[in-house]
């Protein structure tokens, strides 16, 4: 029942939020005083943040590059990296975790919003949720200047099929229909990984990209499926993981690079556990992807620290019994899909 006041009237839902500003997608961001970038695919806010620094220093190479942690703020941080330098140049301030923000950041953000600093480009990264919901209003009704890069998740086939599309366009190569179809839907689960395949079709050096070089790179749907069957495994949903196994073996698909791509995962998701930090430091600190830390951080709700090394110690076992130890290698992998699936508790 709606909620009502002491007289028994129902009680006044909040007032939604006035928007002011320009909202543009992800692949149309300029430069602005306030770059509020919004939405849950992580990956498309990345390259929107990437390509507003690379504009910002085709300007002035002179530009200066800070990040600060909104949910690790230090008080007067944004002030400091917003004073004027000696040398006057261009700063571009990258906040992230907007979503999981301090008191301290909201109020002192807002304060800067009165007054934004010149020749200063500040970038709030909010992920999604009520937090910050003060700051984000004042943001979309003008306080600051600002404008709003919306990535929101391409969830449906045509939206991804566009995405791998414009991918290619871009660099003026052709790829045929059906190439596209079984790029997009090989790889339907995560937009870093489809376009991290779609930069390395672009390398190949053919005129036109076909179906056959999509096969030649990633053997047709058992690679894919390898990873697809980790991802709903590792997220819980083990009935649909049990699905897709069995496709994928029926496929033709061998257990020796299933069980590598459970691998893959779970051994990144293990460096990840626990570990702090930005996902560009974590990246640099592990060798990996940005888009990697945030896949595996995404993979870990739901996850302790016990059940990884379950999970693992299983990996092994597994691994030895699809090898020659065991009589029946695809029922060791569904024994060890099912543990997993229940986060190995």
């Amino acid at each position: 029942m709606a909620g009502r006041t002491p007289a028994g009237r129902p009680s006044a839902k909040p007032a939604k939020s006035v928007v002011t500003i320009p909202q543009l997608g992800w692949d149309k961001v300029r430069p602005a005083k306030v770059v509020l970038v919004s939405g849950t695919e992580q990956f498309l806010a990345d390259r929107a943040i990437r390509t507003l620094r690379e504009i910002l220093r085709a300007e002035d190479p002179s530009l200066e590059v800070s990040d600060i942690e909104a949910d690790a703020y230090s008080p007067g941080e944004l002030i400091t990296l917003a004073s004027p330098s000696l040398f006057a140049e261009p700063r571009l301030i990258r906040a992230t975790a907007v979503e999981k923000c301090t008191d301290a950041f909201i109020a002192e953000v807002m304060a800067y919003l009165e007054n934004p600093a010149d020749d200063t480009y500040l970038v709030l990264r909010h992920g999604g949720g009520v937090r910050g919901k003060k700051l984000l209003d004042a943001v979309r009704g003008g306080l600051g200047g600002g404008i709003e890069i919306i990535c929101a998740d391409l969830k449906k086939d045509a939206e991804r099929y566009d995405f791998a599309a414009a991918e290619f366009a871009a660099e003026g190569r052709r790829i045929t229909s059906g190439a596209l179809r079984a790029l997009t839907s090989a790889f339907a689960d995560d937009l870093a990984e489809l376009a991290a395949a779609c930069q390395q079709l672009l390398a190949d050096e053919g005129a036109e990209i076909t179906e056959v070089t999509v096969e030649k790179y990633y053997s047709g749907r058992v690679e894919t499926n390898a990873f697809r069957v980790a991802d709903t495994a590792i997220a819980g949903r083990y009935g649909d993981a049990l699905v897709l196994l069995r496709h994928a073996i029926a496929s033709g698909a061998d257990p020796v690079p299933i069980l590598a791509a459970f691998a893959s995962k779970l051994r990144t998701m293990a460096k990840l556990s626990g570990a702090r930090g930005s996902s560009g430091q974590l990246a640099q600190q592990f060798g990996l992807a940005p888009w990697q830390v945030d896949r595996a951080r995404r993979d870990l709700q739901g996850w302790d620290d016990a059940g990884l090394g379950r999970a693992i110690q299983l990996l092994a076992e597994t691994d030895a019994a699809i090898k020659g130890a065991g009589r029946d290698p695809v029922y060791a992998l569904e024994r060890m899909i099912g543990v997993i699936s229940d986060r190995a508790r």
